[in-house]
């Protein structure tokens, strides 16, 4: 789900209007974000805002190197929905709003302004003037409904989730084959103005529209180089020319090169509208090895990593390099299958909930600044109830429940991941190990499932062929943007194999809920459905924790985001 699946704002009226100045209301609990951020770390306190207008010009040739654990799928990014595909996407392309640098609020990037109608179903946005796409094409009305419209109009292979996955999933539907969705039509009544026309209200549009797949393409260079001509199967797509080699957005830094296995090359975009890259040249390298990467980084053969080891954090620190932890926006949970027939019956699954120290999860497995979660959104998520059931940890009312079920001697195939550091699961061997040996304290026999992340690992989870072979696993998920749709009803919105149930209640109220036209009114749902998950225990959400960045102490102006939302035009690196 997390690397081929993955919502940011405050509070909001039925009718909105957002200038450039004017930031969506950030709900009360993103407070202690911003908290976390501050304390971060200096290098944030020298970041300006990645998207001002500003004349900065690149400090000579210098060089950012950064190492990614793999290689993107594709440099078209409404073909994403993988963070290592994300992160060089989020330099070369920008979205008609942004994520605030540091947060999860809205602010305004290539739109300065929205009006959002009385009835949620269209949306005006007002465009920034004199933008130009890297390839000299305007950026303007006709542009942005170009890319509503290719979105819209996609056919085939185009249209499986493993391709286009964020579309279907907030559009849900296409012109043709699997029709219907949410989405009506663009139109650009002028040079500086788009409309948005939705079928249903969808409360979290705007927010959406944060997301890298989202962002605004050049028309001229996906027609010239047939971005839609993906070809292959779903599980082993070939994407097009565009995708490989011709990349071609707005932002701060143009595509230059890819070496695929070894690294990618970005440079300095000299007209970008904002404030220009300070640093001229990007290379973002491929280590899967974590504990290659961390030695990289100490030999100065690159400035930074991501998914730093919870063990690396104290070494690196105690060696003078830097570690930045972005604020937890995220979940670690242990999934349950209920096609096992034992799984099925709600005292086993509040017994494996009751016999689960989360506090001693987190503190064996995960980095400092996790903490231990009660249900699937994170508290800065609209419609987090602190009082759903806890099921606090209680091994004798686990055991007591096994027995009452008739499975005291119950046996289940715990699956976990290997090859990996995920933002919300930075050492998987290790949080497998912890939960094991708490499950066989009340009783319960483990037999291990282990398999390789790429390319095993999400199909044994979530596939249908997958379902017998698995009874509980550890799998996760980083919110794209803050909304609680992006979160619960991803995971819980429809049957799914992962899970194994079908409880159609659960069902209609995520669906209700999303269609809500409000952000007042989705926080009153999804707090009702938040406990409602809760008392039907579906599965245990461990932890909400904290990613690790680790740079050299030539590396200032990173800024970390809860949604990994880093556009690096404001780092230097002084060497």
């Amino acid at each position: 789900m997390t690397t081929s699946l993955a919502a940011k704002a405050g509070a909001r009226s039925a009718r909105a209007s957002f200038s450039a100045r004017t930031r969506s209301t950030a709900f009360t609990r993103t407070v202690a974000v911003l908290a976390s951020v501050a304390a971060v770390t200096a290098m944030a306190s020298c970041a300006k805002s990645e998207r001002d207008t500003g004349t900065t010009t690149t400090t000579g040739d210098t060089t950012f190197t950064f190492a990614a654990s793999s290689d993107p799928a594709t440099f078209d990014p409404a073909m994403a929905s993988d963070g290592e595909s994300f992160r060089p996407a989020r330099q070369i392309f920008e979205g008609l709003v942004a994520s605030k640098p540091g947060t999860t609020e809205v602010e305004p990037s290539l739109a300065t302004k929205w009006d959002i109608s009385s009835d949620g179903k269209s949306t005006t946005f007002t465009l920034r003037e004199g933008v130009k796409f890297s390839d000299g094409t305007a950026f303007d009305g006709k542009a942005v409904c170009a890319n509503f419209d290719r979105w819209y109009k996609w056919t085939g292979v185009n249209q499986s989730a493993d391709i286009t996955y964020y579309y279907g999933a907030l559009f849900r539907g296409f012109k043709t084959g699997k029709t219907g969705g949410i989405y009506d039509n663009c139109t650009a009544p002028d040079a500086t103005t788009a409309v948005i026309k939705l079928k249903k209200p969808f409360a979290s549009f705007v927010q959406a529209m944060t997301l890298p797949s989202f962002s605004m393409q050049s028309p001229t260079a996906l027609e010239k180089y047939n971005a839609d001509n993906t070809t292959g199967t779903t599980d082993s797509p070939r994407f097009s020319e565009y995708a490989t080699a011709h990349p071609t957005g707005t932002g701060p830094y143009v595509f230059e090169k890819w070496d695929r296995g070894q690294q990618i090359v970005l440079k300095a975009n000299p007209d970008y509208w904002g404030e220009k890259a300070k640093t001229q040249t990007v290379i973002i390298r491929t280590i899967s090895d974590p504990k290659a990467r961390t030695q990289e980084l100490e030999a100065g053969n690159i400035d930074g990593y991501d998914l730093v080891g919870p063990a690396d954090i104290q070494p690196l620190k105690d060696a003078g390099f830097s570690i930045v932890n972005r604020p937890a926006f995220n979940i670690l949970y242990l999934g349950m299958n209920q096609k096992n027939k034992a799984l099925a019956d709600i005292r086993v699954r509040q017994a494996i909930t009751y016999a689960i120290d989360r506090t001693a999860v987190v503190k064996s497995s995960l980095p400092e600044g996790s903490v231990p979660a009660i249900e699937f959104v994170p508290p800065t998520v609209a419609g987090y109830n602190d009082k759903v059931n806890a099921y606090p940890y209680d091994p004798e009312k686990a055991k007591a429940l096994l027995a009452e079920a008739g499975q005291s001697n119950l046996t289940l195939k715990f699956a976990y991941p290997t090859g990996v550091s995920r933002p919300y699961m930075p050492a998987p061997e290790d949080t497998f190990a912890v939960i094991k040996s708490q499950l066989e304290k009340v009783g319960i026999k483990i037999t291990p499932v282990a398999a390789k992340w790429n390319p095993d690992y999400l199909q044994l989870i979530q596939g249908d062929a997958g379902a017998d072979k698995h009874d509980i696993h550890l799998l996760g998920w980083t919110g794209d943007y803050n909304d609680p749709d992006n979160f619960i009803g991803v995971f819980f919105g429809q049957k799914q194999a992962e899970w194994g149930f079908d409880n159609e209640q659960l069902f209609k109220d995520l669906d209700s809920a999303r269609q809500l036209s409000t952000r007042e009114e989705q926080t009153a749902a999804y707090e009702k459905i938040n406990a409602e998950i809760a008392d039907f225990v579906p599965g245990v959400p461990l932890s909400h924790p904290a990613p690790s960045l680790a740079f050299s102490k030539d590396v200032q102006g990173f800024q970390p985001s809860p949604t990994q939302d880093e556009v690096w035009n404001n780092i230097t690196v002084s060497k």
